[in-house]
């Protein structure tokens, strides 16, 4: 079966009024993407005038793309790494406490290879609590980052972390569970 992307269709995709999207391209290229703006609160404050839901002291770094402010939740304490893609066809929902580091990918959005037109297939993508998303990982759509699972460095999440698991790889899979030391 050959793919043909001339009869690629996605009109049932509406993320949203076209003027927001074109608004939010501009503010997202000036103030999230741009190396230039280092200043945390005013990309809060932007996310939140967009719909999005941002807990406090949640820190975003230079280099950031979001695809759709107003499909993102993020709770307290969170960090953002630089050159994090979060790309929001769907719902994403970041716990507190989260670090999701440098160049990390969150993508809801993929293609029906089984079908020659191709057609987008969208899901969620949930992590909760205490989850640290290692430097240059993937997490693809539908996947659920239970709470303090760690996904490490260069990891593609395909399915589904357990809490408590450290994973790695591509497919990323469990190598052992994370072990917390009480502080004195």
């Amino acid at each position: 079966m050959a793919t043909d992307l001339s009869q690629f269709n996605n009109s049932w995709y509406k993320p949203g009024n076209r003027v927001k999207i074109l608004c939010w391209y501009f503010v997202n290229v000036l103030f999230f993407i741009n190396p230039l703006n280092p200043f945390m609160g005013i990309k809060v404050k932007l996310l939140r005038l967009f719909g999005a839901r941002i807990g406090k002291g949640v820190w975003i770094k230079p280099g950031v793309n979001i695809k759709y402010p107003w499909l993102l939740s993020i709770g307290d304490y969170t960090w953002i790494g630089e050159k994090v893609w979060i790309d929001n066809l769907d719902s994403v929902n970041i716990g507190s406490n989260v670090c999701i580091s440098q160049g990390a990918m969150l993508l809801c959005g993929n293609h029906n290879y089984k079908l020659p037109t191709f057609d987008l297939i969208v899901k969620t993508i949930t992590i909760e609590d205490g989850v640290w998303i290692g430097a240059q990982s993937t997490v693809c759509p539908g996947v659920t980052c239970k709470s303090h699972s760690i996904l490490t460095v260069g990891s593609v999440a395909t399915k589904d972390l357990e809490e408590q698991g450290i994973y790695q790889g591509n497919p990323a899979v469990k190598v052992r569970d994370r072990k917390q030391k009480k502080r004195i």
